[in-house]
């Protein structure tokens, strides 16, 4: 009789858990939709109303709500964030994927939640991936395989400027000053990051040309020593 009875009690138990988990379910869901809403409205603020699309005009505008430069490493970081495909343009599937990600829905949020983005991006399993990302995302037309020495010189500026200053200025020297290479493709782009990771500077002593670097970095250590 006994066991029977506690079979009893133990049903309503279940029913009683059954319908909280039902309820928070349920208020998860309303939740997350009035989050997704609030962030596609605040998509549409800054989209162009003819491509549907956040166009460099309304990355502009974001850029002054935020109180960034456009030029800032936490636009590109952004972009990262959201697998951006288009250089100066986001979609609203990129931008929901970015925003429900750092779990900003207004700007406010999104300003704050930039510190803790660059924390991430620094991390130095993620970093890789940005920094070959910050390359990628500056190829604008289809089939582009490289860029162009003046925006290298810009986007090493960027990416790398505050974690390798001294490797950054002297390698934007040379190029600037070279004529060998016009343009710069993703294996050399690559090469010069492993290169600030590895090489002792301004030292050089551990560089070996036998090694396989890319050309273009032979040069500029040959460049260096000259100097």
């Amino acid at each position: 009789m006994k066991r029977s009875a506690s079979r009893k009690t133990g049903q309503p138990n279940s029913t009683v858990n059954s319908s909280a988990a039902d309820l928070f379910r349920s208020a998860s869901s309303k939740a997350n939709t009035k989050e997704l809403e609030r962030i596609d409205n605040l998509f549409y603020s800054y989209a162009n109303g003819s491509s549907g699309m956040i166009d460099p005009e309304g990355i502009e505008a974001l850029c002054s709500d935020l109180e960034v430069d456009h030029t800032d490493v936490r636009i590109l970081m952004l972009a990262w964030k959201m697998k951006a495909e288009k250089q100066g343009y986001f979609t609203l599937e990129e931008w929901r994927r970015g925003l429900k990600a750092l779990r900003a829905d207004t700007v406010n949020k999104l300003k704050k939640a930039l510190p803790e983005l660059e924390k991430e991006v620094r991390r130095p399993s993620n970093f890789v991936d940005f920094y070959a990302f910050g390359f990628r995302y500056c190829l604008t037309e289809e089939k582009q395989k490289s860029i162009d020495i003046e925006s290298i010189c810009q986007l090493l500026n960027i990416v790398l400027g505050s974690n390798f200053r001294s490797q950054v200025d002297f390698f934007v020297e040379y190029l600037k000053t070279q004529n060998d290479y016009k343009v710069i493709n993703m294996d050399q782009w690559m090469g010069f990051y492993r290169f600030c990771n590895e090489i002792s500077f301004p030292g050089l002593s551990n560089y070996d040309p036998q090694l396989a670097w890319p050309l273009i970095l032979d040069n500029f250590v040959e460049w260096m020593r000259e100097k």
